[in-house]
């Protein structure tokens, strides 16, 4: 205790405490709890959304771009199973499937098809193979990570194999579009064209890249079809006796695995 103070007696600690703290003011109160509830998340902020932000419309753009790409794929699996037998040169045209590609080149070995006119619907299936690519680049350019999150996040397998496709993706670079279309039971290429637009990579740098690997597999699978040519002529022969039966068949099972898909359990509060 310094100088300055003076010890205070029991009478006169009586008279402080009874005279009012400061000019007039009221004893200190304790806060009263708050009986406000926590705000609700809004829909943005669900963690099946890819963003880390409220959503602008390039967000909202792009998140609608990659459901019509979903559609686009499921409408097109019983298609492609259907012209494989019927007209190979036109799913080539509309699809640009690597599949088909290879069958054009043993039809064009077995004078099934013009050796001059195989380069047209060449080029038209290279436009189509690559014409959804800039989504995944779009997405990876606002969402960084976030559509391969939501990917990995479907399932332990699901997890596993984006983490491998990451590693691989991460490794190469940007050459790694080229192993983009390496035929692997991995998703390489989505993982790629995702951290394409995620490291900054301009689109048209990205859409060149893409262009040159689309060529490159196109040219390596029309040649596997040529160098093999009768064999792979006589099973496309065989199977446009199925083809009919086959996309039938495809779209069975595709109405089949939507209607028994498992829907998520909404989370309990």
């Amino acid at each position: 205790m310094s100088d300055d103070e003076a010890v205070v007696g029991p009478e006169a600690a009586e008279q402080l405490a009874s005279e009012p703290i400061g000019d007039g003011a009221s004893p200190i109160e304790e806060p009263a709890e708050s009986s406000e509830e926590p705000a609700e998340e809004e829909w943005w902020q669900y963690p099946s959304m890819p963003w880390k932000h409220k959503p602008e419309r390039a967000d909202i753009a792009c998140l609608a771009w990659i459901g019509v790409v979903g559609v686009w794929g499921l409408v097109m699996i019983p298609l492609r199973g259907w012209l494989m037998g019927l007209n190979v040169p036109l799913l080539v045209a509309l699809t640009g499937s690597r599949g088909a590609i290879a069958g054009l080149g043993a039809m064009v070995r077995v004078h099934e098809y013009s050796a001059w006119l195989w380069p047209l619907p060449m080029v038209a299936g290279l436009l189509m193979s690559i014409k959804f690519d800039w989504v995944y680049w779009w997405a990876g350019k606002l969402w960084g990570r976030g559509m391969i999150e939501i990917w990995a996040g479907q399932s332990k397998r699901a997890a596993k194999n984006y983490a491998i496709a990451e590693r691989w993706a991460l490794k190469w670079g940007a050459l790694g579009i080229f192993l983009a279309y390496v035929p692997i039971p991995l998703p390489i290429m989505a993982v790629v064209f995702v951290l394409a637009g995620a490291s900054g990579m301009s689109w048209k740098k990205f859409m060149l890249l893409d262009a040159a690997a689309s060529i490159l597999w196109q040219m390596a699978y029309f040649g596997l079809g040529y160098w093999l040519g009768e064999p792979v002529a006589a099973v496309l022969k065989w199977y446009a006796n199925i083809a009919n039966y086959v996309g039938i068949g495809l779209i069975v099972v595709i109405v089949i695995g939507y209607i028994l898909k498992p829907r998520k359990k909404p989370v309990a509060e």
